[in-house]
């Protein structure tokens, strides 16, 4: 089981903080947006007495409300199409334990999101990766990329779109084109949509529950972690008409008994949010993203995408090795006892040697922390570049 990239270099920074020093963290996807205060008051509120279980499937309440939510995104699902879990996490785990066997595959482009592959690895499954590249801004690889890596052992194709850890928005025609590759070949077809709200500049998310006659092939991974700023909550689901594939996730969902009340009751009021709260979130990390670019771009020798959805972005550095750095940055370099945490990105490649000069930032603090990170950054980085040659 690998260790989280994300996660990994946590007990460096926590011996930071106990030496006095501010760690700003840009390695984890935190939102520092309040949550709604509808969500918060729904669990202050409330008169329950005993704090039962919950439906395995999650509050009937809470599915028909977000039927409700995705139909106003001209998505067409039904209640029963919906099944709450405990996090996106426990949705992933459960569909990759649903639909691949031992040694069985599922092809995913990289980077991605790093839990993909422990919990593939968790139910024996195996990730077959097919590389996207900076140089291209992180797009879809070829169809005829995917279609090598197919073999008898594939079961699905997983993508996440809009893309952690890259900021990648998939757009409709290259949906479209894996739609017709996993009905060509009787694949699921998995995408993790978390982000969905999180996109920039006019453009459009388009769901792959939108595509006609893919009921028995697609498959929806979301949360409410990022869209309202609860993490903690620990609230997802899992979207599919394909019967079968429900019915198999529910055994894995049966077996750990219910998702946790208090969560459901949070995210069941959340769902009534205004839609201006959006907005005014989405002009926040668009103008965030934008800094964070700008400011990046200043460093010589750093490369950095332009982000087009979520909020994180890979930065390629002229290092060899970004595990080694991102643990200095920790140990040994502060500017006014103030240092930085990154996640290196070679955990979010399955391919061995890609990302090892690379890290994801997550651009989720306010933009006078983001602009002292990337100053700690940049001057981090002329220390290192000094004591590595």
């Amino acid at each position: 089981m690998p260790a989280s990239p994300i996660r990994k270099l946590a007990p460096f920074a926590e011996a930071a903080k106990k030496r006095g020093i501010n760690v700003i963290h840009l390695n984890i996807g935190q939102p520092d947006i309040k949550t709604p205060k509808n969500a918060l008051d729904a669990v202050k509120n409330n008169t329950i007495e005993i704090l039962s279980y919950s439906k395995t499937e999650g509050f009937d309440s809470y599915r028909h409300k977000l039927a409700a939510y995705y139909h106003s995104h001209n998505i067409k699902v039904a209640e029963n199409n919906i099944l709450v879990t405990t996090g996106a996490s426990e949705a992933l785990s459960f569909v990759i334990g649903s639909v691949a066997d031992n040694d069985e595959e599922i092809i995913v482009p990289e980077p991605f999101y790093a839990n993909y592959n422990s919990f593939s690895i968790a139910f024996g499954a195996k990730i077959v990766p097919i590389p996207s590249y900076i140089e291209t801004g992180f797009a879809l690889p070829s169809i005829a990329d995917f279609e090598k890596a197919i073999t008898p052992k594939t079961k699905a194709i997983l993508i996440c779109n809009p893309n952690n850890p890259t900021g990648y928005l998939y757009r409709k025609e290259e949906i479209c084109q894996l739609a017709d590759l996993v009905k060509k070949h009787d694949l699921f077809f998995i995408v993790d949509e978390v982000y969905r709200e999180f996109v920039y500049d006019g453009k459009k998310h388009f769901s792959v529950l939108e595509v006609e006659n893919l009921e028995q092939h697609a498959i929806v991974i979301d949360s409410v972690s990022k869209r309202y700023s609860m993490c903690g909550a620990r609230i997802g689901c899992i979207v599919s008409k394909n019967k079968g594939l429900n019915d198999t996730v529910l055994k894995f969902m049966q077996a750990r008994l219910s998702p946790p009340s208090y969560a459901q009751i949070a995210s069941e009021a959340a769902l009534d949010t205004p839609q201006s709260y959006f907005e005014e979130v989405i002009e926040e990390y668009s103008s965030r993203r934008n800094l964070i670019v700008s400011e990046l771009q200043k460093i010589p020798g750093v490369k950095v995408v332009h982000p087009q959805a979520a909020f994180y972005c890979i930065v390629e550095l002229p290092i060899k090795n970004s595990d080694t750095f991102a643990q200095w940055l920790l140990e040994d370099f502060s500017i006014n006892n103030e240092t930085v945490m990154v996640a290196p990105a070679a955990g979010f490649y399955a391919t061995k040697g890609l990302g090892k000069n690379q890290i994801r930032i997550a651009y989720v603090l306010e933009k006078e922390s983001l602009k002292r990170a990337i100053y700690i950054l940049q001057e981090g980085l002329k220390t290192y570049l000094l004591h590595e040659n």
